[in-house]
């Protein structure tokens, strides 16, 4: 059994701008975002299928919504720079962000196509996760609706634990939510950092921008060589 005699609450995320190579993590500010977002996301319905809200009708609905989610501190949401583009890509949240018991969660993701399954999305959630880990952090979630299975693949690509589904969770938008829930922990943070950090280096990648060597891969061989068993 693990002492935590010791442990002291952490501190909550700040609103403040985490940067790396491909993508720059800047706080949620409706006039300087909106408009890039709702261009990405327009024509693009299906995005907001697994969302409490969306899609959005026009650009300056979606503003408001922006608006009226900026300040908020749970949850505390970022959008997605893309740094090829300079455009603003998609978003994220930390939510049901709890220090005492060093907790937090990453979602509310939504992507435009631009930036869905490349290398600048995935180091956007490695900023979030370091900047979590390294806060003192003990446990980072990934939950989804079980039947989006995008989601739960990125979850197994990314090294997180499947640890089950809540049946009958919610009711969105008229429909059953049953949630998949998937964690990583700070004992796996280390090697997993090293996976992601192998992964999103230039020279993993050909002139084609093609990967030599999958994330997936490099997240089994961090685990010890063990699968964080997706079960759909």
């Amino acid at each position: 059994m693990t002492d935590l005699q010791n442990w002291t609450a952490r501190e909550a995320p700040p609103r403040q701008v985490m940067e790396g190579r491909l993508v720059r993590l800047e706080p949620l500010v409706a006039d300087s975002h909106a408009a890039d977002l709702h261009h990405g996301f327009a024509g693009h319905d299906a995005l907001w299928d697994y969302m409490a809200y969306g899609p959005f009708a026009s650009a300056s609905a979606y503003h408001r919504w922006v608006k009226e989610t900026e300040t908020k501190s749970d949850p505390l949401f970022f959008a997605l720079r893309d740094l090829a583009t300079g455009h603003a890509a998609g978003v994220a949240s930390y939510l049901r962000i709890d220090p005492s018991n060093g907790v937090i969660e990453l979602g509310h993701i939504c992507l435009s196509p631009q930036i869905q399954k490349g290398p600048a999305a995935t180091e956007a959630w490695f900023l979030m996760m370091k900047w979590a880990f390294e806060a003192g952090y003990r446990r980072f979630e990934w939950k989804c609706n079980a039947a989006n299975l995008a989601s739960r693949r990125a979850a197994q690509r990314l090294g997180f634990s499947f640890e089950g589904v809540f049946r009958q969770a919610a009711v969105i938008k008229g429909r059953n939510r049953d949630t998949a829930w998937f964690s990583v922990i700070d004992s796996e943070w280390p090697g997993l950092a090293e996976a992601y950090r192998a992964w999103l280096a230039p020279s993993n990648f050909d002139a084609g921008g093609q990967q030599r060597e999958r994330l997936s891969d490099l997240t089994r061989l961090a685990r010890g060589g063990s699968d964080p068993a997706l079960q759909i």
